[in-house]
């Protein structure tokens, strides 16, 4: 069984950008900018003091004190422009004061308590019924609210703290807000048989106010064929351009893609949605697809917005998940063991090529067919070689699976789907003796295992390494 790899130049890698960052645009135009996923965080502050200080020393100046805080939080929200908008900021001196503040929380996607003395107990015992998603910074002889905070976290509500002198330990709860807010904000388009009598969304919703549709495959051929023709001519002569090479695909073939990723792009900008799967392979088998979606979904995908593979939710909000913490594109795979190499090969006929972040350098393609029937178009990516990937999904609103590796090379086999590389794992065997949720898991390039710890204790799921 041949195991061969593909190589990328730094050259090669670039090659591909002006063709793919053409469709940025196009996308652009479903309204991203201005959509409610895009917005910044909405975090509510609470500053926690007794009204006579004792710890940390009695002579105190309190509101001094929080002044100075708010001077290092405005300077974190400049550090992070579009991330997060901190409101509010009062302070809670009493357990009626914190009864106030509950009753009179306003819509925030989370809340950041910052304590400035001991004594706090009888405040957090209140605010505790917080239902939003909280976090407590807490600095060296502030007080004790990390011990609530932690019990808080120990039984199940969604919480986390820091105990820091270090202001820069916020950084990545800035993206974690944002991506709290781009879960509650998203809509999901699910387009497969009897996917809106599934308790799946319902189940999401619930959990993360994600919002699903369900259109009929009638409507996804409407907006196909509401596409304008001359544009996708168009658009697949730039893409064949921008290719390696093509294979197997007519020119014909390419069009009806690129003209069902413009018919994609208007229906998400009519649904005011930011995320679409599809039953594809059960869908072309029956014909109620006029095209494969693989281009419209790494097209998609590249520019921030959502196409994920064959219906799956659970890759999708898990895409969703990662991408909004990390400015980079997700993509679905299927695992492919080899355990006598330590290895798994991921494996799918849809990826994105803007592997590094969103708008930036893609890699190389090869224009090809969709593996399963030799019909339709899909891309052979070339991706970077020597990177960590993060490899997710969630099995369910409140678990999440994940395992990480190093990207070794691409894959150049005639088994399996197109866009094939292979990663070495700290344990394929444990993985695959583990293996669970189905077959799909979600890649992103990066490391995020810490920043997957620190999200799911303030998200409220639990987190499972594989491996």
């Amino acid at each position: 069984m041949s195991n061969k790899s593909l190589s990328v130049s730094r050259r090669e890698f670039g090659l591909s950008l002006g063709a793919l960052s053409a469709w940025l645009p196009a996308a652009a135009e479903a309204g991203a900018a201005s959509m409610p996923w895009a917005a910044p965080a909405q975090v509510k502050k609470i500053y926690l003091a007794v009204p006579q200080p004792t710890w940390p020393k009695p002579t105190l100046d309190v509101n001094q004190e929080k002044a100075e805080v708010e001077t290092r939080l405005a300077e974190l929200e400049r550090k992070h422009p579009g991330l997060v908008n901190f409101a509010g900021g009062e302070l809670v001196r009493t357990p009626e004061d914190a009864q106030a503040c509950v009753k009179g929380l306003p819509d925030v996607d989370a809340v950041l308590i910052i304590d400035l003395t001991s004594g706090t107990g009888g405040m957090l015992r209140v605010l505790s019924e917080i239902q939003q998603p909280t976090l407590l910074f807490a600095r060296p002889y502030s007080g004790w609210s990390y011990v609530d905070v932690a019990a808080w976290a120990q039984g199940g509500k969604k919480a986390d703290l820091l105990s820091t002198s270090e202001y820069g330990d916020l950084d990545p709860y800035m993206r974690i807000f944002y991506t709290i807010h781009h879960l509650r904000r998203s809509k999901v388009l699910v387009v497969s048989p009897g996917a809106e009598r599934s308790q799946t969304a319902p189940a999401f919703s619930q959990y993360y106010g994600t919002t699903f549709g369900f259109p009929s495959y009638k409507e996804v051929k409407a907006a196909f064929e509401a596409a304008d023709a001359a544009q996708a001519t168009k658009a697949a002569e730039e893409f064949t351009r921008g290719a390696l090479k093509v294979v197997e695909p007519s020119r014909k073939d390419i069009q009806d893609a690129l003209r069902f990723y413009l018919g994609v792009v208007n229906l998400l900008k009519d649904q005011k949605a930011n995320a679409i799967t599809i039953d594809c392979l059960g869908g072309f088998r029956r014909g109620d697809l006029p095209a494969y979606p693989c281009v419209a979904w790494s097209k998609l995908n590249d520019a921030g917005f959502y196409g994920v593979c064959e219906g799956d939710l659970l890759s999708t909000v898990t895409q969703l998940l990662l991408t909004s913490f990390t400015g980079k594109p997700g993509f679905v795979t299927d695992p492919v063991f080899d355990t006598s190499r330590n290895e798994i090969i991921h494996a799918h006929c849809v990826s994105a090529t803007a592997m590094h972040g969103l708008g930036g350098p893609t890699s190389p393609y090869i224009i090809r067919s969709h593996m399963e029937d030799n019909k339709g178009v899909s891309m052979q990516v070339l991706v970077p070689v020597g990177d960590t990937v993060t490899v997710g999904k969630f099995l369910n609103p409140k678990k999440f699976v994940f395992s990480t590796g190093e990207v070794v090379g691409n894959v150049d086999f005639d088994r399996g789907c197109r866009t094939k590389f292979r990663t070495r794992v700290t344990d394929a065997r444990k993985l695959l003796e583990n293996f669970t949720g189905g077959l799909h898991r979600v890649v992103v390039y990066g490391d995020y295992a810490a920043s997957l710890r620190q999200m799911s204790r303030l998200m409220g799921f639990e987190l499972v390494r594989e491996c």
